[in-house]
């Protein structure tokens, strides 16, 4: 059977993908053709904008053969990430000494949000499948960790492209550095692997802060405020947001928002109150329950599920040599993402479970710290100064 202009569906069962052992690690191996990869985008994308209720058995083959491929594709990007994010992790210490270090494949609702925002790529020429972050302690170390891998490094992996969100920060209030790498062994048992992309993400705590803010409010209110879709009101007061903080930092501030300290804060006290901020971000923090099902602290990698609508969030650890595990479970819980809206899920890895709330704070709906900058910011409104005394170091340039 043929579906999506050209995908083979005698090959397409991820759980039976080729596994490769490489460093005492099964890693998976790819099974399919850049042309059946990109028809799966395509399948995928087009079923998405069907009622999947509506669907009879052939539909539901169809979208979950593509799906298939989809994930044996994101599966594939595992051994480059996990090269990455040793090296980024060894790298950022050289700057900061207890660095936030993280690690994901793209959700598919991520990658369908991408593909759709973007007609004309293929699934093959998504950058950001395979991610890893560095949350630093301030600007300066994000910069001294970028010039690292721009002039020290000596790395063998091709650099593919460089956003510098700090200095151009987006419309929608970003900021950060993403450094974007195709994954190169001249070894014979990881040839394999060569050309896939993984970004890099490094930012600041309060850069973490403010994206946190941005993921969490976005996933109670059910809409991707984060690629700036959703109520223009929320979208304007994280814009705001974005500069009070780049202010701060002393860098750039966020197109198309007020250069009058004073004026920047007049509009983002009358958002703040108006969307009645602080409130309703305490509330998302205060009615999340999190549920641990086998979690434990020695656990490599973490599936977060998160159902706003239960205010539940539900914890599932695996060890390092279960990632077969992991990415099967990942795949099963991401169905049930496509039959609630509003539900979210995604397998990440740290450190331990101690540093999960860290690292992905919005998942937690943890956002203190960013409810903190935002205080302030209104505090020194009143007060008619800008920056007062939070309780984290301050950021240098």
């Amino acid at each position: 059977m043929i579906i999506g202009g050209g995908i083979s569906a005698p090959s397409l069962d991820v759980r039976h993908a080729t596994i490769s052992r490489l460093d005492g690690m099964a890693w998976a191996e790819l099974k399919h053709s850049p042309q059946e990869i990109n028809a799966a985008g395509k399948t995928f994308i087009r079923m998405l904008t069907q009622d999947h209720r509506s669907w009879d058995i052939g539909d539901s083959t169809t979208y979950n053969l593509a799906v298939n491929v989809i994930n044996n594709w994101r599966a594939c990007h595992g051994y480059p990430l996990n090269t990455f994010q040793i090296n980024l992790r060894h790298a950022a210490r050289r700057y900061d000494a207890e660095p936030l270090i993280a690690q994901r494949t793209k959700r598919l609702a991520s990658i369908a949000g991408k593909l759709s925002r973007f007609p004309s790529m293929k699934l093959t020429q998504m950058q950001d499948i395979g991610g890893c972050r560095a949350v630093v302690k301030s600007v300066a170390a994000v910069r001294e960790l970028d010039t690292f891998y721009a002039r020290v490094s000596n790395m063998k992996h091709g650099l593919s492209s460089r956003d510098d969100y700090i200095a151009s920060p987006q419309a929608s209030g970003y900021r950060g550095i993403h450094l974007v790498y195709r994954y190169f062994s001249d070894k014979k048992a990881k040839e394999a692997y060569n050309g896939r992309k993984i970004e890099m993400q490094i930012r600041s705590r309060y850069q973490h802060a403010w994206a946190t803010a941005v993921e969490t409010v976005g996933a109670f209110v059910r809409e991707a405020l984060k690629s700036s879709s959703g109520p223009e009101e929320w979208l304007r007061f994280f814009a705001l947001m974005g500069t009070v903080i780049a202010l701060r930092e002393k860098t750039a501030p966020v197109p198309n928002t007020p250069t009058n300290k004073a004026e920047l804060l007049f509009e983002l006290a009358d958002y703040a109150s108006r969307l009645n901020v602080e409130s309703r971000l305490r509330a998302y923090g205060n009615t999340l329950r999190t549920i641990e099902h086998g979690a434990e602290s020695n656990d490599h990698y973490y599936l977060l599920k998160l159902d706003p609508d239960e205010s539940r969030l539900i914890v599932v650890g695996f060890k390092l040599y279960e990632l077969d595990k992991a990415q099967d479970a990942y795949a099963e819980a991401e169905k049930s993402v496509r039959d609630k809206d509003g539900t979210d899920a995604v397998l990440v890895s740290v450190d331990s479970l101690a540093a999960l709330p860290r690292a992905y704070p919005n998942y937690f709906a943890d956002t203190r710290v960013f409810l903190e900058l935002l205080k302030q910011a209104l505090a020194g409104r009143q007060r008619k100064v800008f920056v007062g005394q939070l309780n984290l170091p301050m950021e240098t340039p």
